[in-house]
């Protein structure tokens, strides 16, 4: 399964040439760094194309007449045109390189924050490494365009204009005679560039793919090792290796065999200058300076038409990026903030569902009509098999999903008409998979409350008994885990995401198999713990583990997608229905 899903490609939409407008948007900040540039490009370009100009003088006037003081002369003027011509080429190049940074970062900044504001399930059905891809290497794609590619195309097809009008004031005829081949390298460019950006287009596709499957790989490294995976997995990378390379080696042999094209057909255009420079020497129809003139001025004049086949090339390795870059910018989440959303005052915890129907698909409900109300500082605990839709009414109330039908109330207020932040940041919400970022201990239980003091921190960490297993460490509450907590045990873990949580103060605690990767002892001390923690507060408790939901005031067996049950531990117990059997098959399994 996992080797068909990295073999297939997305499916992005041809070339748009209204992507690489919205790229070049990003530059309007920058208009006078742009013009800046482009002005000592014509300063370099002046300086560069007058050059053959000095050598048709050099050699009509000063050589042939024997006048070495006039030969000096302008001589030392050549050598300050390229002077110039470094200089400015090299100011250029410092201007727009910090300009294309700037420009990137901006691009990446508002991937990245556009990707934080997406819905749950553009995350579901996407790969991580997918996401990665394109806010890491399709932006790093476009660099070259905004540093060199804008400023080089509008400079190079300035010099071919001046080129082309020095040279037909050198000499019509012979101008005539290098530019003759040209429509051969227009067709021949255009035949070609359709398989070039198709296949631009296909690099950026098994990039992705290749990038997919390294992140999930090193996500599941345990699990690879566990099952002795290795073998097979390095096979898929291999060949996912062998497929990107043969689509990249195909683009790359396609996009540089533009070169050779350009350069047989610019010297075929020298070899016709020749014999027709040549012919006409003989018939005094041309001087020496003016020949040797336009033949350096025909050497520039292919340079621009290679630097524009390669811009060409540019645009649509930058067009592949955009493609992606902006499927992910125009992808609108799914849940926003309504048009005049309110702000959610401060929470009392009074919670109604009234008729909910949801489902993560078309035509598959998992939640059916679901009725049920908790009253202020009331705790409730759901039970009930693997799929039941436990979990989905905890990601209804906190608006990760919306529901299909009905309505979710807190305080009397649908959650759909007040704004996702003032919801969001009164509810403390504590998943089953517990997240440890990279950082120090602190940053991490620090994560849902910046300004706690350290102090705050502490007591968190002590409530939930996580204090003295913290304290022990080399640092303490400094002392740095590693990505995804890789130092830290799993309970170790659950406790600090379990501080986390209770330091942000929630008005409405969400418990998701909160203890789930705690042992026996220390989940006892974290009971305690959560029964001091629950008190004032409405709090929906998840758990397989029956044992961890005695005390809620109320429990609601989740069956196919329905309240089938609800009542006290004792209550179900005594009715000997569907709790009943659940924990008597947990009970005996313990004994």
């Amino acid at each position: 399964m996992a080797r068909n899903r990295y073999f297939e490609d997305e499916k992005i939409d041809s070339f748009n040439p209204h992507n690489i407008r919205r790229i070049l948007r990003y530059l309007k900040p920058f208009k006078k760094q742009v013009l800046i540039a482009l002005l000592l490009m014509a300063m370099a370009a002046f300086a560069d194309l007058m050059g053959p100009y000095l050598t048709k003088i050099a050699i009509d006037r000063y050589i042939g007449e024997g006048n070495l003081q006039g030969l000096l002369w302008i001589s030392i003027l050549y050598i300050v045109l390229l002077a110039v011509n470094g200089i400015c080429i090299r100011f250029r190049v410092l201007i727009m390189s910090k300009t294309g940074h700037k420009v990137i970062k901006r691009i990446r900044k508002d991937l990245f924050q556009h990707i934080q504001k997406l819905s749950f399930s553009y995350f579901d059905s996407r790969p991580a490494g997918k996401i990665i891809v394109r806010v890491m290497n399709n932006v790093n794609s476009l660099q070259h365009l905004l540093e060199n590619g804008l400023i080089d195309i509008i400079t190079d097809l300035s010099r071919f204009l001046v080129i082309l009008i020095l040279m037909f004031n050198l000499h019509f005829k012979l101008t005539i005679y290098a530019i003759a081949v040209m429509p051969i390298l227009t067709l021949l460019v255009f035949l070609m560039k359709k398989r070039i950006r198709i296949g631009w287009r296909d690099v950026q596709k098994k990039n992705s793919n290749l990038n997919a499957y390294i992140h999930e790989s090193l996500t599941g490294m345990k699990i690879t090792q566990s099952f002795v995976r290795e073998d097979k997995n390095s096979n898929i990378f291999k060949d996912l290796l062998a497929s990107n390379r043969k689509v990249w080696m195909h683009t790359v042999m396609l996009t540089h065999s533009i070169w050779p094209i350009v350069l047989i057909i610019n010297t075929i255009s020298v070899i016709l200058m020749y014999l027709a420079g040549i012919s006409y020497l003989d018939k005094g129809l041309v001087s020496i300076g003016a020949l040797v003139a336009l033949l350096q001025y025909i050497w520039r004049l292919w340079q621009p038409i290679i630097n524009i086949s390669n811009f060409y090339n540019q645009i649509l390795v930058a067009n592949s990026a955009a493609e992606r870059i902006f499927d992910v910018l125009d992808t609108e989440p799914d849940i926003i903030d309504i048009p005049n959303a309110i702000e959610l005052p401060p929470i009392e915890g009074r919670v109604e569902f009234k008729d909910v129907t949801f489902g993560y698909e078309e035509e598959v409900d998992i939640l059916k009509n679901l009725n049920f109300k908790v009253e202020i500082g009331e705790t409730i605990a759901f039970v009930g098999a693997t799929g039941a839709g436990k979990s989905t009414i905890i990601n209804l109330l906190t608006r990760f999903y919306d529901i299909d039908q009905g309505s979710v109330l807190i305080d009397g207020i649908d959650i759909k008409d007040v704004t996702l932040e003032s919801l969001r940041k009164q509810i403390g919400v504590m998943m089953q998979d517990t997240f440890i970022f990279s950082g120090s201990i602190a940053d991490n239980i620090k994560y849902g409350n910046l300004d706690a003091s350290e102090e705050e921190v502490k007591e968190a960490a002590k409530i939930v008994y996580a204090h003295e297993f913290i304290k022990k460490m080399e640092d303490g509450y400094n002392t740095q885990v590693n990505e995804r907590g890789s130092r830290l045990s799993a309970g170790q873990r659950q406790l600090i995401s379990f501080a986390r949580t209770l330091l942000s103060d929630p008005a409405i605690l969400i418990l998701d198999e909160a203890t789930s990767s705690i042992d026996t002892k220390t989940e006892i001390l974290v009971q305690k713990a959560t029964d001091a923690v629950l008190e004032g507060r409405t709090a929906f408790v998840i758990a397989h583990r029956l044992s961890t939901i005695r005390n809620a005031d109320r429990i609601m067996v989740i069956d196919n997608g329905e309240i089938v049950e609800v009542g006290s531990h004792d209550e179900l117990i005594e009715q000997k229905g569907f709790y009943y059997e659940l924990y008597k098959a947990q009970y005996s399994r313990v004994i």
